[in-house]
């Protein structure tokens, strides 16, 4: 049975369905409209105490029973262990895929997360201080992005649930007034990526209600 996506077009809705389609999972998508408040609704809720997205639904979890799961980085988590694909057997290389993937999670998307904020105020005052700092912030963590990516291919040693953690929130790099020219490592590590034939899938797939 096809594991169940609860989510909307935003990074962390993204990261999912881009791993979905490499890790070649079937999965059906359930939109779940922010803009609209459907993250509060009780049955998004039974499955996302947090009330956000993304959520998935496994009906064949483990012990072949369902199982619900929140937090992206949970959910990438669980299914790189679930295909055995994109997650390392190696400790030590496991380690390196947590290290970049917790970096994601803690920083390199709240961060961004709030340039998408403050630039979106009407009010200038308003805007300016929070621009200033978080786009600063953003920066920063491009550049520790692109001296990671310097003579290497991926995050860790091989393609892992690290590098679709971190790709949706460079997609958004026009959103962060970020020029990846600037980040020359991260422009070709990004775009090597976002030719991948799975990665084009998952970004294709309709995380919204039809208009």
């Amino acid at each position: 049975m096809p594991i169940q996506l609860h989510a909307f077009d935003t990074p962390n809705g993204r990261k999912i369905s881009v791993a979905l389609e490499e890790m070649a999972l079937p999965y059906d998508v359930n939109v779940v409209d922010i803009t609209k408040g459907e993250q509060h609704d009780p049955a998004f809720v039974a499955i996302s105490p947090n009330h956000k997205i993304p959520a998935i639904v496994d009906p064949e979890g483990p012990g072949g029973m369902p199982i619900g799961i929140f937090e992206s980085g949970a959910i990438l988590l669980y299914l790189a262990r679930k295909s055995g694909k994109f997650w390392p057997d190696d400790e030590r290389a496991q380690i390196e895929v947590l290290e970049w993937l917790m970096f994601q999670m803690g920083g390199f998307g709240p961060m961004p997360g709030q340039v998408h904020h403050f630039i979106a105020l009407a009010d200038e005052t308003e805007r300016r201080y929070g621009l200033e700092r978080y786009m600063a912030e953003t920066r920063r963590l491009y550049g520790v992005m692109d001296q990671r990516l310097a003579g290497r291919e991926f995050f860790a040693a091989d393609l892992s649930i690290a590098d679709f953690a971190i790709l949706p929130w460079v997609w958004r790099h026009p959103r962060h007034k970020v020029d990846l020219a600037d980040f020359p490592n991260v422009q070709r590590w990004y775009q090597a990526l976002m030719e991948r034939p799975a990665v084009k899938k998952g970004f294709e797939v309709s995380l919204r209600h039809p208009a």
